[in-house]
């Protein structure tokens, strides 16, 4: 559906002018994810002056805010009545904005279960290549009729119109947490436990494993973190345990407080694992099937989302071969970032998994029925040919 706008508006008349002169814009909020995706091309379409929550209804768990609020102020609003975004976007930095949330589509710990951007999103408002103001979705689930345009502007990386309200579905906090660490369990028998955990009735929220070189002495680290319930919490915490120690690991009940002090360092990518080892690496994010297997690479790595997401810092040359073991499991690589100040390193290899020439037939199509003059960054997704 369209709505109409105010041909004054200054973003309208700034694509409208960048349309007539054959010129790109970028769109961008607060700058937290600039170095995501292919170089950045063109002028910077600011969304910033686009801020505020419009409304919120904690009894409908529906919230409706512009696109360049700062993600803090939402989250902060959302605490004060004991909700939350269920699916803890990445925050990046104190200047991530909602926008850049729903552009980038990119979820925490969490995502494993309570599932990602895309699926909180309940409609949108956004401008197009031409200055056309419109609006997709609304804000019950069930007010979705035709194409969800919203959903597709998830992940889109502003290729497709300037994102300027969001309606999201939001969760009430959970009424308990446990965090269970356990050493010495290697990744195989950590994978095969997450997996055969996700088959039982259990309120496993989130998980991560890795390999700590800095420990002393260095060995394999499973954090699972159990949400819900109180009774529900409180019955997998010993059971867990158990399956834990059965595995010969060594089990400790975390205290919440620090817990969620690591947790939050892993949402933000802030934990020891994603400080650049060295000026020659980049940081690579492998997304891949729960039940995959170890990947047999060189490359110490830190796994999230019960086994479904796997980073690793690796050259840029390795491409080819981390591309091939993660297509070879049903997955794909990602050149998340690289060491040298994000975004400004040599991205030749591409950051994304080449899309199969028929899909990126539809989504060169798709952009230009969104954007035919080309105003926005077209090539973030996908480096031209």
């Amino acid at each position: 559906m369209q709505t109409p706008a105010s041909p004054y508006h200054p973003i309208t008349e700034q694509i409208l002018a960048a349309a007539a002169d054959r010129r790109q814009l970028r769109v961008r909020g607060g700058g937290s994810k600039d170095f995501y995706g292919e170089p950045l091309q063109g002028g910077v379409l600011d969304t910033r002056g686009l801020s505020g929550i419009t409304s919120y209804e904690p009894s409908e768990l529906v919230v409706t805010v512009q696109a360049g609020t700062p993600l803090a102020e939402l989250e902060a609003a959302l605490t004060e009545k004991g909700q939350c975004l269920a699916f803890e976007p990445p925050r990046l930095g104190p200047a991530s904005t909602v926008g850049g949330m729903v552009a980038a589509g990119l979820a925490g710990p969490a995502r494993a279960t309570a599932g990602s951007v895309r699926d909180f999103v309940l409609g949108a408002r956004f401008i197009n290549g031409k200055g056309e103001w419109l609006t997709f979705g609304g804000q019950v689930m069930k007010n979705v009729a035709g194409y969800d345009v919203s959903r597709l502007l998830v992940g889109s990386l502003g290729t497709l119109g300037v994102l300027t309200e969001v309606s999201l579905k939001v969760l009430p906090t959970a009424p308990a947490e446990a965090t269970l660490m356990c050493a010495g369990l290697s990744q195989a028998k950590a994978l095969a436990l997450l997996h055969r955990w996700g088959g039982q009735p259990l309120p496993l929220n989130a998980s991560c494993w890795v390999w700590d070189a800095s420990a002393s002495p260095a060995q394999d680290y499973l954090f699972v973190r159990l949400r819900g319930a109180v009774a529900a919490v409180q019955a997998a915490v010993p059971r867990m345990s158990a399956d834990l120690q059965a595995q010969g690991g060594q089990v400790l009940v975390m205290d919440n407080a620090q817990a969620s002090l690591d947790w939050n360092a892993c949402r933000d990518q802030t934990l020891p694992f994603f400080t650049p080892p060295s000026p020659t690496l980049c940081l690579w994010r492998l997304s891949v099937p729960q039940t995959a297997p170890v990947l047999d690479l060189p490359y110490a790595q830190f796994i999230e989302w019960q086994g479904g997401l796997r980073w690793l810092w690796a050259p840029a040359s390795a491409a080819l071969d981390l591309r091939a073991a993660a297509q070879a499991v049903g997955g794909h690589a990602t050149l998340f970032c690289t060491s040298q100040a994000y975004g400004e390193a040599d991205k030749t290899v591409g950051v994304f998994t080449p899309m199969p020439a028929v899909q990126q037939q539809l989504q060169t199509a798709l952009q230009k029925q969104f954007d035919p003059a080309g105003v926005f960054n077209t090539a973030r997704l996908f480096a031209p040919h």
